[in-house]
Order: C-alpha cells, then structure tokens, then sequence
C-alpha cells in the first residue's frame, strides 16, 4: 500500500548522486574531461581545444591522457588549441631569443672599451663594477681587473 502512494520522483535516483563534472566521452573511462575535440570534415581536420563551456552534440570531451594520445585518421590533419589559463612552457625560440638577448648585453662592453673609455655608458652607471647596460641586464667588470 505505501509504495503505490509514492511518486515517481521519490522512486527516482536522487540528483546529488549525477556528478555535474563532465566526464571523458572514451568508452569506459570515467575521469574528468580537460579538452574537447570536434571533427571539421570539409577540411578533414580534427581539432582539440581547452573545455567548452557546454557540451555540444558533435564534440567529443576528453580527459588529460586521451587528449594527449590523440591522433587522427589517415590523412587527416591534428590542430591543437593551446589553452589561454594553462602556463606556456618555452619553445627552442624562446631560449633562443634569451640566448641572443644576453649576447647581445655583452656587446656594448667592446663598443665601450673601442669608443676611448665609453664616456656615454660611464656617465649613466653609478657603479664601478658595471660595464654597460640593456634594458635589464647590465654587464658587471671582473673583479680581477
């Protein structure tokens, strides 16, 4: 008698049970979703971005390990969308770019000692030890010398 007065919600799975964290698309994988992929077929492209905001029918979300093995069919193309909150790691450029950053801070030193004595760079330092400078970085004398 008292279960043909229950209704249908009080029969139902209760909602704090659903997790409202979006789960990985892959078959049998449970983790968090961390990218989502959507196909472009006209351009036989596949792309892989951060999370979208909502899920959307033709996209497919993807945890941190699917995401990162992910390749596409043959002949198809991989863009890889780099997520804007993620820190970026430095490129071969980068440290190129530093590279020749502090090489370029050593030059002045040569120019200096060429000029007869760099009256300009000596005026703008106040201390001894220092050769020159560029932006940030400043070329210090040896204490030998």
């Amino acid at each position: 008698m008292r279960e043909s007065r229950r209704g249908p919600l009080k029969s139902a799975v209760p909602s704090n049970v659903v997790s409202p964290v979006r789960r990985c698309s892959r078959t049998a994988c449970g983790r968090p979703a961390v990218a989502t992929l959507t196909y472009v077929y006209a351009d036989s492209t596949a792309v892989l971005g951060p999370l979208a905001t909502y899920a959307e029918p033709h996209c497919y979300d993807l945890c941190a390990e699917h995401s990162e093995r992910l390749t596409a069919p043959r002949g198809w193309e991989v863009v890889r969308l780099l997520d804007s909150s993620a820190p970026a790691r430095p490129s071969g450029d980068d440290l190129e770019a530093l590279a020749n950053a502090v090489r370029e801070a050593a030059r002045p030193q040569e120019r200096a000692a060429g000029a007869g004595g760099g009256s300009g760079g000596g005026a703008r330092t106040a201390d001894p030890m220092e050769v020159a400078r560029r932006g940030h970085l400043r070329v210090l004398r040896s204490p030998e010398n």
